[in-house]
């Protein structure tokens, strides 16, 4: 699943079909009436969170990459795509294995860009306050909250729980106030770290717990389970990483 920065990165590459006609609108989605898009501009295109929002005139298309979801630029896959948008010069946006749905105009009503991990108007305290306020909480889970952490999956999860030293299943109301805030910044600081690495084309190349075996803190096995209420996956270090609570 794509996360935050993956949808900033979807969201400069395709800034220059802003302004360009849709001129014919294609796929198997079921939840969209394709034929209406044909005609309309594209006004603008913006993420949130994991989704990345075509707004047109009178609509905004939601798309959610889930599982399996992917898209291409002016190529196509072998496989039928979701939705198939094409322009007059030529160019194409094509997706595939994705949701795609219609939602209300007014994305501002829709979202609070405060909780975007990659939005320039994120807002620290306000996610540490909702932190506070579900001291019942894993933290796993809570970097895994959109309502929160809008943006951040299982990859950054891992990553910042290893880098500020805190076992998956502490509970928030347990952490002490600089770890909490460290958990915020960090969460933060490694979507950005996560962007720049991605954009070079070495994010793996940094993952020192993700998918990994050794803690290279520890050098002994790193400790593996479908963690929390969401159960994703989650790798992590017993000796290094502290539990609260």
């Amino acid at each position: 699943m794509p996360e935050g920065p993956s949808l900033v990165i979807l969201r400069e590459e395709t800034s220059a079909f802003v302004g360009k006609e849709i001129v014919h609108a294609s796929g198997n989605t079921k939840t969209v009436d394709l034929p209406s898009l044909e005609g309309q501009p594209i006004v603008s295109l913006r993420s949130w969170g994991k989704h990345f929002l075509i707004e047109l005139p009178h609509t905004v298309l939601r798309i959610h990459f889930m599982l399996f979801g992917s898209y291409r630029i002016n190529e196509r896959k072998d496989t039928p795509p979701r939705m198939a948008l094409a322009f007059a010069d030529g160019s194409e946006l094509n997706f595939y294995a994705c949701s795609v749905k219609h939602i209300e105009p007014d994305l501002d009503a829709a979202y609070d860009w405060d909780a975007d991990i990659m939005s320039p108007t994120w807002d620290a305290a306000k996610a540490r306050k909702k932190l506070r306020a579900a001291p019942a909480m894993l933290a796993c889970d809570a970097l895994l909250d959109q309502t929160i952490f809008a943006g951040v999956g299982n990859i950054i999860k891992n990553e910042v729980l290893f880098r500020i030293r805190l076992h998956p299943l502490s509970t928030i109301g347990a952490l002490p106030a600089p770890k909490l805030r460290a958990l915020v910044e960090q969460a933060r600081q490694y979507s950005f770290d996560f962007l720049e690495w991605k954009k070079q084309y070495v994010l793996k190349q940094h993952w020192l717990a993700h998918r990994k075996s050794t803690c290279p803190r520890c050098d002994i096995p790193f400790s593996k389970g479908n963690l929390g209420l969401s159960k994703r996956r989650a790798f992590y270090c017993e000796r290094c990483q502290k539990r609260y609570g």
